[in-house]
C-alpha cells in the first residue's frame, strides 16, 4: 500500500502540461471525486501529492542554486585566489588587463590631482606640502587596485565556469526532480488569478523591455564586462541594448500568442486591458 501511494504521488507530480487548462481539468476531476464514494481518501491522497511536490521542489531549488554558488565561492577563495594571484604577480608585467581599466585608472589619478590643486587654491593645503609624493602614493594605490581587479577577473571566469558545469550537471542527472519542479511552477502559475498573471506580465515586460529598460541593461552590461575583465566597449553595449530587448520582446509576445492565449485567454484579455 505504501509503495502504491508513492508511485501514485510520483505519477501525479510528474504530470505534464496539456492544451486544456488545468483549471478546467481540475474542475471536472473535482466534480468526479465528489460523486465517488472514496472521495475522502482521494482528497487525502491529493494532499500528500501536493505536499510531496512542494517539498521536493524546494529541495531541488536549493540544490540547484545554492550548491553552484557555494562551489563558486569555495573554489575562488581557497584554490583560485592563491594560485592565480601568485601566477599573475610573477608572470604578468602589465597591471591592466584591458584599455578600459587603464582609462579608469588615469581618470582616478587625474581627479585626485585636480582635488589637490583645488584644496591648495582654497587654502586647505599649503603649497609647501609635497604634492608629488601624494600623487605617487595615490598612483601606487590605484595600481594595486587595478592589479587586483585584473587577477580577480580571471578568477571570476574560472569560478563561474565551474559553477555553470555544476548547474548543468544537476539538471542532467536530476531530470525527474526537474520535471517535478516544472509541474510545481506550472501549478503555482495556473492557480494565480487573471489579474495577478497580467500584473506579473506587465511588470516583467516593463523591467526588461520597457521604456526605462535601456538604462538598466547598460548598467548590467558594464557590470558583466567588468566582472569578466572584458573591455567596456560603448559601441558593443549600445548595439546590445538596441537589439537584445527587441528580440526579448518579440519572443515574449510570441509566447503570449502561441502558449498563454491557449491555456488562459482571460489572462491575456486582462493583460491587454491593463496595458491600455
Amino acid at each position: 500500500m505504501k509503495y502504491w501511494n508513492l508511485k501514485k504521488i510520483n505519477e501525479i507530480a510528474l504530470e505534464k502540461t496539456g492544451i486544456i487548462p488545468r483549471s478546467m481539468s481540475r474542475l471536472f476531476n473535482q466534480f468526479k471525486q465528489d460523486l465517488t464514494p472514496n472521495s475522502e481518501l482521494e482528497m487525502l491522497e491529493e494532499f500528500k501529492v501536493s505536499r510531496y511536490q512542494t517539498i521536493a521542489s524546494i529541495k531541488y531549488l536549493l540544490l540547484l542554486f545554492i550548491l553552484p554558488i557555494i562551489i563558486n565561492q569555495l573554489s575562488k577563495t581557497f584554490i583560485l585566489d592563491p594560485l592565480i594571484t601568485s601566477i599573475w604577480n610573477k608572470h604578468q608585467p602589465d597591471i591592466f588587463i584591458n584599455e578600459s581599466q587603464e582609462e579608469r585608472a588615469f581618470a582616478d589619478l587625474q581627479r585626485f590631482e585636480e582635488k589637490l590643486h583645488f584644496e591648495i587654491l582654497i587654502g586647505k593645503l599649503n603649497e609647501s606640502c609635497n604634492i608629488e609624493n601624494k600623487i605617487k602614493d595615490k598612483a601606487l594605490e590605484i595600481a594595486l587596485k587595478y592589479n587586483y581587479e585584473s587577477s580577480n577577473a580571471i578568477k571570476n571566469i574560472l569560478a563561474d565556469f565551474t559553477a555553470i558545469i555544476i548547474f548543468i550537471s544537476i539538471l542532467i542527472f536530476n531530470k525527474r526532480q526537474f520535471s517535478i519542479l516544472r509541474s510545481f511552477i506550472n501549478q503555482f502559475i495556473y492557480e494565480l488569478s487573471d489579474t495577478a498573471k497580467a500584473f506579473l506580465i506587465i511588470l516583467f515586460t516593463d523591467i526588461f523591455v520597457g521604456f526605462h529598460s535601456p538604462h538598466g541593461w547598460e548598467i548590467i552590461m558594464e557590470a558583466v564586462l567588468r566582472h569578466f575583465g572584458l573591455p567596456e566597449n560603448r559601441d558593443f553595449i549600445f548595439l546590445f541594448i538596441s537589439t537584445f530587448p527587441v528580440i526579448l520582446d518579440t519572443v515574449f509576445k510570441y509566447w503570449i500568442f502561441r502558449y498563454l492565449n491557449k491555456i488562459s485567454p482571460s489572462a491575456v484579455a486582462t493583460y491587454h486591458n491593463m496595458n491600455e
